[in-house]
């Protein structure tokens, strides 16, 4: 039987997150969820008989209050699930004055990741991204014009978010190449389309595709939630690489290999974030 570890997911009040967190807690193992809304985040937590908080990842204060709060509940954190992401049709800055999606899909992520880093570390712990098979799409990045988009440009929602979840992935190798040797196991995962309420509240194609009938085409949350569950208990998957369906993409995605665009990746999102992570 796997050792009961201390689980944080994040996005864990509705979909994927909730599922794998049910599948977690049954398992024996100690999961603390974080969620955006906070009735469903609530209710989660009620029914598992386990912590819920609340941090909305469009506001970096938030972001770093539950670094915070995590920190001072559990010493010991062995796993931490970046699950939390959305897909926004309309371009819009947040209050730190970054556009929404890469903020949320990456920029957040990536400073409760850099906050609670040295409590995985202490625990030879495990960092996992749920990404999306839109990687593929993403060539390269550039790292100077990552995080702040020129406004003028024509906001395209589906590869801001493909670009955001990209650069999770570069951040998710560099862990790897940095921390491998301190006993962090990184991965990150394609879910699946997952029957959720993922960008339901959009008012473009993918928020009306959502809402309607045809969602119910697509596999449920149990389903998405089962690569989570496997890497984060599991022992027997490589650390460090891009899994779809349940093992090692057979197409590596095309940022993935560039080792030098991860190093910048990392630096342009730690410039972002320095006044953050002070």
């Amino acid at each position: 039987m796997t050792a009961a570890r201390t689980i944080v997911i994040t996005g864990a009040s509705d979909g994927i997150g909730a599922a794998a967190a049910r599948h977690l807690h049954a398992a024996g193992h100690t999961v603390v969820v974080v969620g955006r809304d906070p009735a469903k985040t609530a209710r989660l937590a009620d029914e598992l008989g386990t912590t819920g908080h609340v941090a909305d990842f469009a506001r970096l204060d938030d972001v770093s209050r539950l670094a915070a709060e995590l920190l001072a509940a559990h010493p010991r954190i062995d796993v931490l699930a970046n699950n939390a992401g959305a897909l926004h049709e309309s371009y819009a800055l947040t209050a730190d004055g970054f556009e929404r999606t890469v903020q949320v899909n990456h920029l957040a992520p990536y400073l409760l990741t850099r906050l609670l880093l040295g409590n995985v570390l202490a625990a030879r712990g495990r960092v996992l991204w749920t990404s999306s098979a839109a990687v593929h799409t993403v060539r390269t990045l550039d790292p100077d014009a990552f995080g702040t988009p020129d406004p003028d440009a024509r906001y395209r929602p589906l590869y801001a978010y493909a670009e955001a979840k990209a650069a999770g992935l570069l951040v998710m190798a560099e862990l790897h190449r940095r921390f491998a040797d301190r006993g962090l196991a990184t991965a990150a995962f394609h879910p699946g389309l997952i029957a959720s309420n993922f960008s339901a509240d959009g008012d473009g194609i993918v928020g009306r595709f959502y809402r309607s009938r045809l969602k119910h085409l697509l596999a449920g949350p149990d389903a998405g939630a089962r690569q989570l569950v496997h890497l984060a208990q599991d022992t027997t998957w490589e650390p460090g690489r891009y899994y779809e369906r349940g093992r090692p993409a057979r197409r590596t995605p095309p940022v993935l290999a560039d080792a030098a665009l991860a190093r910048a990746v990392w630096a342009r999102t730690e410039d972002l974030l320095a006044s953050h992570v002070d």
